[in-house]
């Protein structure tokens, strides 16, 4: 089962709202009902959520649209609690790209503030009389939802674009260093700064705004995450497939019954099989497919009945970076090598990850 709820599609991209997004309602109205609001009241905030998120969304399409003239296309929009991830397909490696893929979800934000301004007595609510406003601006209303919708478009624009990647002020900061240092380095610097400035949000979140704390944390993880990332592909840099492929492997025939592979797994390290016949791959028998297929095994399922046909392959010649990424993508990652229209190899993060610790005990 999904953890996404999917809204539809616009622009060919899959717009998504993820399960914990709902959690949002429940903490607007609990926060509501401890304000001791009335049901209209309660009916403006939940109005508000939505449009916020509709801008939110739109952020999102601004990262996502100017990604596809780089020729980088989105695999899905995501709502959460904390906003809206746009899963692209790749990052550009490119730091110009990065930097207008980057720059153009905040963008988005600003148009949408700069024609809400039109709309908005924005002087009617900059009061210097402290009771006046809070009296205009103690709940949501028909009265300032405009003004709030103005002020949350200009704080996403503020808060965005703070240097703490990997948010959108985070990666403009990426890109701009990288124009100088390199990709590795840049990255190394901004993961850094973000990883800081978390810190910062986390402990003023604790007093201030729990909400604040929750970002925190995506910031620092999601800051870690991408550096591990991009210093692992620094070392797979100038290396292709041919260097890591593991060039001792089984191949297991269609028709073989499924507990040939189960001994071949608790005989060897292996756990994915290629599945072919005369050269010509039929399939992959992935480990956790077998053990579910036991379940209703009655002796005489072949592996053609488990495997997943589905195949994904790569060239010894291909960048080891490329690979790196493709196995990145999926749950299940295992790749047959092909050269010639012969099965020369396969590639597994496992093998990977052997390979990427040797390379870093050379090169530290």
């Amino acid at each position: 089962m999904s953890a996404s709820l999917k809204i539809g599609y616009f622009a060919g991209i899959k717009v998504q709202i993820h399960w914990t997004f709902w959690l949002l309602f429940l903490f607007v109205g609990a926060m509501v009902y401890a304000a001791d609001g009335t049901l209209s009241d309660l009916w403006w905030h939940f109005a508000f959520v939505i449009a916020l998120f509709f801008c939110v969304i739109l952020h999102e399409f601004g990262h996502s649209l100017t990604a596809r003239k780089f020729g980088i296309e989105t695999r899905s929009i995501t709502l959460l609690p904390i906003g809206g991830v746009a899963s692209l397909k790749s990052i550009p490696d490119n730091p110009i790209e990065e930097f207008y893929i980057a720059l153009a979800g905040p963008l988005v934000n600003v148009v949408i503030a700069a024609l809400l301004y039109f709309f908005v007595p924005v002087g009617d609510f900059l009061s210097t009389d402290p009771d006046m406003i809070e009296e205009q601006l103690s709940t949501i209303d028909a009265s300032n939802f405009l003004f709030y919708l103005l002020f949350i478009n200009v704080a996403l624009v503020v808060f965005n674009m703070l240097p703490a990647f990997p948010m959108d002020g985070g990666r403009v900061f990426r890109a701009l260093l990288s124009m100088r240092l390199g990709r590795v380095e840049a990255t190394r610097i901004a993961a850094a700064t973000g990883k800081f400035l978390a810190l910062l949000f986390f402990l003023f979140g604790l007093f201030y705004s729990i909400i604040l704390a929750v970002i925190a944390v995506f910031i620092y993880f999601g800051a870690h995450s991408e550096n591990i990332t991009v210093q692992q592909l620094g070392l797979l840099e100038g290396h292709n497939v041919r260097d890591a492929m593991i060039t001792e492997f089984s191949i297991l025939d269609p028709d073989a019954r499924l507990q040939s592979a189960i001994d071949k797994i608790l005989a060897s390290t292996e756990q994915d099989f290629i599945v072919a016949a005369d050269n010509d791959i039929k399939g992959i028998l992935y480990m956790e497919d077998l053990a579910g297929a036991l379940r209703k095994d009655d002796g005489e399922m072949r592996v053609s009945d488990v495997m997943d046909t589905n195949i994904r392959s790569l060239q010894p010649d291909e960048p080891l970076t490329n690979g790196y990424k493709k196995l990145q993508r999926g749950s299940k990652n295992f790749f047959p090598i092909i050269e010639n229209g012969k099965i020369v190899g396969v590639l597994d993060m496992n093998n990977i990850n052997e390979f990427l610790t040797f390379q870093a005990a050379r090169d530290y």
